[in-house]
């Protein structure tokens, strides 16, 4: 019967991740060569060849592809024994390590947890801020038990190693200068802006959003200045150099800028939650999901963003 080495499998799962053994073996703390060395042992082990040459790099056999895709249901079914384990071990005490984007952490993550110090005190949880397209890598590697990140960042639905829980929809404010001529004119709609300077990032999926944004509208938005921070963009718009769309989770603790609903266009985007497959139900964790699934709904009942 042919062995199935797991630590070796995981480093293979790296690699795929990673896309280089230079990578691999700075996520794993390990030399390129013990990587190298790891793989090949693995591959000797199998029977089939799982790395080829690639100019100076390597590349995934269509074997290792294959030997990936059933190490997926072996390593969820492996989170599923640890959360059963947990369970009977300690109950409702454990560790969650939380990844979350830097505006989710105040809007969200700060007011599940509140609420967990009071139903779970021994549920205990640490946050680690990242960037949203970091989430992933960081869970996938085991840095975190569950990620919050944005739709646009996220692999797809199908993608076996994560399971993904829709939070809410935040819904996108246009921010203007205090004395913008529309700052208090009735239903705004994006369309009236097409001939201001915009504000947004330079790439990425928060340029994508607010172009797309504009284009529903009718009009392609003139970049006038590329900012990848609110506090940056909210004081540029502050100091009237242009206008943005801008996150409810921001606009709500803004200051000094007039906000504006934008109820006819309705840009948003969608924040989700997710887990390695097969953990979402361990003892720890999934009080934690439904805290933040009670803070998401809290946000969703509230009164609607500032207006005229």
């Amino acid at each position: 019967m042919t062995e199935w080495d797991i630590k070796k499998l995981r480093i293979l799962r790296t690699l795929a991740d990673r896309g280089t053994v230079t990578a691999t073996a700075g996520a794993l703390h390990m030399t390129p060569s013990a990587v190298s060395q790891q793989l090949t042992n693995l591959g000797r082990q199998l029977g089939v060849p799982l790395l080829e040459a690639q100019g100076r790099r390597v590349r995934l056999t269509d074997a290792a592809h294959l030997v990936l895709r059933h190490a997926e249901a072996v390593f969820a079914q492996l989170e599923r024994a640890d959360a059963e384990l947990a369970g009977y071990l300690s109950g409702e005490v454990g560790e969650v390590r939380i990844g979350a984007f830097s505006t989710a952490v105040p809007a969200l993550v700060v007011p599940a947890v509140a609420a967990l110090r009071r139903t779970r005190p021994g549920v205990e949880v640490r946050v680690r801020e990242t960037e949203a397209a970091e989430s992933y890598e960081l869970l996938s590697a085991g840095a975190v038990d569950l990620a919050l990140s944005l739709a646009a960042h996220a692999p797809t639905a199908r993608d076996p190693r994560f399971t993904r829980v829709t939070l809410l929809e935040d819904p996108l404010d246009v921010a203007l200068p205090p004395d913008h001529p529309l700052a208090a004119a009735p239903d705004l709609r994006l369309a009236e802006l097409s001939g201001d300077r915009w504000i947004y990032g330079g790439s990425g999926p928060w340029s994508e959003i607010t172009r797309s944004a504009c284009e529903a509208a009718g009009f392609v938005p003139e970049q006038a200045h590329s900012a990848s921070g609110w506090s940056a963009i909210l004081a540029m718009v502050e100091a009237g150099m242009g206008v943005a769309l801008v996150p409810r989770m921001v606009t709500e603790r803004a200051s000094g800028i007039a906000v504006r609903v934008l109820a006819d266009d309705r840009p948003a985007r969608h924040v989700i939650a997710a887990t390695r497959s097969g953990a979402e139900s361990a003892p720890a964790l999934a009080p934690v999901l439904a805290a933040l699934r009670d803070a998401a709904n809290q946000r969703t009942a509230a009164p609607s963003a500032k207006a005229p």
